[in-house]
């Protein structure tokens, strides 16, 4: 699926490719940290289609619980998070926030990663009032 996107200020856009099967919601403590909230949503771009449009992606090289080095690219201006990708260029999941996507509608999550360190409420908010 072709898609574009960007930050929250538009100083960045991007166009990308993507696989809608790879739509994941993570319940790792970084995405919790880095997303400011219980979970992060992530989409996999397909090998090498991600093409900055406008801007400059700054980068925060974090080293996940795994050991492995992720590049995590950002909006230097305004702090959006980007995406997150391998260190270097090295093989691995190149994953884009969803929230940064235009189309993020039609990016409907398809499973959950690291649902050990999942808030416990998260699994049960239907009873929670709606406004």
């Amino acid at each position: 699926m072709k898609i574009t996107g960007g930050c929250f200020c538009s100083a960045i856009r991007y166009e990308a490719e993507v696989d809608e099967n790879m739509v994941v919601i993570c319940h790792c403590t970084d995405c919790q940290i880095n997303s400011g909230t219980a979970y992060g949503v992530v989409v996999r771009v397909i090998d090498g289609k991600f093409n900055l449009v406008k801007g400059k992606i700054s980068f925060f090289q974090k080293i996940a619980d795994s050991g492995a080095k992720r590049d995590l690219g950002f909006c230097s201006n305004c702090g959006t998070r980007i995406f997150a990708k391998p260190d270097g260029d090295k093989n691995g999941v190149f994953g884009l926030r969803v929230g940064t996507v235009d189309q993020r509608a039609n990016l409907i999550p398809k499973k959950q990663a690291f649902t050990k360190s999942a808030l416990s409420w998260v699994f049960d908010i239907s009873s929670i009032p709606k406004n």
